[in-house]
């Protein structure tokens, strides 16, 4: 039964010294009225109430134990408030993690005016490109690019991500440009080893043709900014997200390949573990990434539109 129950229970009948009141002002009958305050001395072993037809009286440790009880009841209606109260309000440290090129160019911006808005929280960010064990290492909430496999966590798409093949201009004068997904078996393709859509690189144009190929080449790495770095040096051609490429094709130093084919467009997903109520410095959190990117700013001229 309810500890706090019998508590506020045995304290309405020695405050109001009958049972029949105490049980109207708690809309209880007063046989539960009763049941609460005997499991309460059954639990205690000790005699709280002296009962008699008429009226009820405090024992000696009765009286001493009602002082105490009504502490406990009060320290805990201060609790329940000040967490009604976080849920409104939030406060305390968020610890987040997100992929190392993503947080860089793009999460790492949303935190100071997330701050601003909610100046009672503080933010611990740490980046890295595996996929992280929350509850393990400790995490309140994660950004996560692409498929997602642990069914555990409750995932919400906060943006979406499209992904572009690029080369440098020097490689594609070396090895030519190719016009067909098909022609990428004989160039140099640079893998990403964390990719979560898999071995194969996937297209589909506006006719319904759809085509796969395995990529093969002489660099892979853990890391899209890594790649790319390499095919502006010309080592070969690469498979990586807008956010990424964005920036190279304004500036020239990538060219984008194959504009009429599009491999399956990705998203960004914020998960965090399931539980019955989650806190208002993750839900907010939340939000305020789909509110921000509800148009992405990292989105290429020619990508479908959001959403």
């Amino acid at each position: 039964m309810d500890r706090f129950a019998l508590l506020s229970t045995f304290i309405a009948v020695a405050e109001a010294e009958s049972f029949s009141v105490a049980a109207d002002r708690l809309d209880l009958s007063r046989a539960m009225a009763s049941k609460h305050v005997q499991a309460l001395e059954d639990r205690l072993g000790v005699k709280l109430l002296e009962r008699t037809t008429r009226r009820v009286r405090l024992t000696d440790a009765g009286r001493r134990y009602l002082e105490r009880a009504r502490r406990l009841l009060h320290d805990f209606e201060v609790a329940e408030t000040e967490a009604r109260g976080e849920r409104l309000a939030p406060a305390g440290l968020l610890r987040i993690n997100g992929p190392v090129s993503f947080s860089r160019t793009h999460l790492a911006a949303t935190i100071a005016p997330f701050l601003r808005r909610y100046p009672d929280l503080s933010v611990d960010l740490t980046v890295n490109d595996r996929v992280v064990d929350l509850l393990e290492e400790g995490y309140d909430v994660a950004v996560r690019i692409g498929r997602l496999t642990d069914s555990t966590l409750v995932a919400r798409r906060v943006a979406p991500v499209g992904l572009h093949l690029a080369a440098s201009p020097e490689y594609l004068a070396l090895r030519g440009t190719p016009r067909h997904p098909s022609d990428l078996i004989d160039h140099a393709c640079l893998g990403y080893a964390y990719s979560a859509e898999g071995p194969s690189w996937r297209f589909a144009n506006a006719a319904g043709e759809e085509a796969s190929i395995r990529p093969r080449g002489p660099m892979s790495a853990n890391n899209g900014e890594v790649l790319t770095e390499a095919a502006i040096a010309g080592a070969g051609i690469v498979l990586q997200p807008d956010f990424v490429l964005g920036p190279h094709f304004a500036g020239g130093s990538l060219v984008p390949l194959l504009t009429d084919w599009r491999s399956p467009e990705i998203a960004v997903h914020a998960v965090h573990h399931q539980s019955r109520h989650v806190s208002a410095k993750i839900r907010v959190f939340i939000d305020y990434l789909a509110e921000v990117w509800r148009v992405p700013p990292w989105r290429i001229d020619g990508d479908p539109s959001p959403r």
